[in-house]
């Protein structure tokens, strides 16, 4: 976990190194200050000599200064050094995130993600400013002051050797007791982002169901989970202060007793005694440092753990080894399909076996849940089959690269997306250098082009976050014209006209049949006017084919396909 994480600070080791030489030397002036103040109070006091309590007086100061000199840069360079490492990190998260194949982003909710690449991330980024000076500081600090302690009094610096192995004791024992409770905080706040996340997508539904209140007892029992947790995680973590507080109080009261003892006797001057006191408290509070850093490496362990699990997830769709990086055509063929989501599930697909010649239009139907997305997205390997081989243009479309297959392969899912920015700049995700001509040609085949030109601004219309300030049937249109305009060799519509009127879904038809001839299209719809005219109509049956043929042929010969046609004709579909 260490080494992967490590490779993250890349530009950023300079500074990461740096800060180190600045607070070893910001620790060493803080050390050498007490020895100049017993000075001041065993020779320059008590021999009422003025000139060099003034130089060693300003001997401090200088000293003080540049050791807030030394702590300021450290501080610097490590805030640098934290926040470059904080961004890579992210970087990193995100382009894995991006190599995900669908079964990968299953496997993670979008919310935990979130949750990774943001909450976890900046616990990390915070722990790690607060090592890079404390991590260094706390133990030269305990170290120097010790041996300085030792140097005046080894009697009573004995008293340490007492104090650090019971701290130490309580702070293993807070890690290994804390680090799984904060794993199980962190699950409960991916829990409470899901919540939010999908509410604030679904706002709008909410509101027409006047479901607020609902929402807001789902996030209220949300939240009295994460506070549950924490509360259990903190109430080990409290234990940390009670511990450093006996300690430094045991401490103080030993050193004043002996300390004072050994004064009356004559074996320890004040100057001595009040040095040392200067490093019980520098040896105290480096202490009280490492809990702190103790504290914050329980809870980092359990991000960086999170964080870490993401980089490691492994895409399963991968490139192959020496990939096709051309497809020869549209020609579709499944070849006994089994698939399923999860290895250890049923089969949602079952023994699926058909062809597509290319520039065919094949018309998909089937009812809720008979896994017709589930069919499309195998095509250009959103899914890889669990059984069976699919090609495209005659060849395993695991033998493509992913890349090459994609951009052939033309999907317009169910879940329209569309991104903030122009009408235009949404178009341009099917081809980013298309010219301004060709996105208005399938703008015009998706039937687009008037409503686009009814806004004032046309083809530079500003869209909001997901098309909300578009109709359905509008983001429908404009996600067809961006499939369109990848020029693909495969082209699928999945239940993509749902939002459109007959006329119109008619009029996309049309055009797709005389406009993109050459390109094989797979159509899915729940209205059979929709693939009435298609070569070949597939019917699909909980993941099974159930009939295939032209319309005419399946209102004969299959008693689903006419049901269908019955009932949405019965209703003037």
């Amino acid at each position: 976990m260490i080494k992967k994480l490590a490779g993250c600070f890349k530009k950023y080791k300079v500074f990461a190194l740096l800060t180190p030489l600045f607070v070893i030397g910001e620790v060493f002036l803080e050390v050498f200050i007490p020895l100049l103040m017993a000075d001041i109070i065993d020779i320059g006091i008590k021999n009422k000599d003025i000139n060099f309590i003034l130089i060693t007086g300003l001997t401090m100061v200088g000293m003080a200064f540049l050791s807030l000199v030394c702590g300021a840069v450290a501080g610097r360079l490590g805030a640098l050094s934290a926040t470059g490492f904080a961004k890579n990190v992210r970087q990193k998260m995100y382009y894995s995130i991006q190599n995900y194949s669908f079964s990968n982003i299953d496997r993670f909710s979008t919310a935990s993600l979130i949750t990774r690449i943001t909450t976890d991330v900046t616990i990390t980024q915070d722990t790690l400013q607060l090592a890079l000076r404390a991590l260094i500081r706390a133990p030269i600090m305990l170290i120097t002051a010790t041996t300085m302690a030792f140097s005046i009094n080894n009697e009573l610096a004995l008293i340490f050797l007492i104090v650090i192995p019971f701290l130490g004791t309580v702070f293993a024992l807070i890690m290994v007791k804390a680090f799984p409770k904060f794993l199980k905080l962190f699950k409960k706040y991916d829990k409470m982002n899901s919540v939010i996340q999908e509410n604030l997508i679904g706002i709008r539904t909410v509101k027409s169901y006047v479901r607020e209140g609902h929402e807001i007892e789902k996030f209220q029992e949300a939240s009295k989970d994460i506070m549950s947790f924490a509360k259990k995680a903190e109430r080990i973590v409290i234990l940390n202060m009670p511990a450093m507080q006996f300690a430094i109080f045991a401490c103080m009261l030993a050193i004043a007793w002996f300390g004072g003892n050994k004064i009356i006797a004559g074996s320890m001057t004040e100057g001595q005694l009040t040095s040392f006191l200067s490093y019980v408290m520098q040896i105290l509070m480096s202490l009280m440092m490492i809990s702190v850093i103790f504290i914050n490496m329980v809870m980092t362990k359990a991000a960086a753990s999170r964080i870490v699990e993401v980089m490691d997830e492994a895409p399963e769709i991968k490139d192959p080894k020496n990939p096709e990086k051309e497809i020869k055509d549209g020609t579709i063929e499944f070849r006994d399909v089994n698939f399923s989501y999860n290895k250890n599930d049923n089969f949602v697909l079952k023994d699926i076996n058909f062809k597509i010649e290319h520039g065919q239009t094949i018309g998909l139907i089937g009812g809720t849940g008979s896994a017709k997305s589930s069919l499309v997205q195998l095509i250009p390997r959103l899914y890889d089959t669990t059984e069976g081989t699919v090609l495209v243009g005659g060849l395993d479309v695991k033998n493509y690269h992913l890349k090459t297959l994609r951009d052939s392969v033309g999907i317009v899912l169910q879940k329209n997306v569309l991104f903030s920015g122009t009408i235009e700049e949404n178009l341009r995700w099917g081809d980013e250098n298309a010219t301004m001509d060709d996105i208005i040609a399938a703008a015009k085949i998706a039937q687009a082009h008037n409503f686009i030109m009814s806004f004032p601004d046309g083809y530079n219309t500003n869209l909001d976050q997901g098309g909300v300030n578009l109709s359905g049937g509008q983001r429908q249109r404009i996600c067809i014209a961006r499939a369109i305009l990848k020029k693909p060799k495969v082209l699928i519509f999945d239940d993509s006209t749902s939002a459109v009127d007959t006329k119109t879904d008619a009029s996309i038809r049309k055009a797709l049949k005389t406009d993109l001839s050459d390109v094989t299209k797979i159509i899915i719809a729940q209205r059979i006017a929709s693939i009435e005219d298609a070569d070949q109509i597939i019917i699909l049956d909980d993941g099974q084919i159930k009939g295939m043929g032209k319309h005419n042929e399946l209102i004969n010969t299959n008693e689903i396909y006419r049901e269908v046609y019955t009932s949405q004709k019965n209703m003037g579909e």
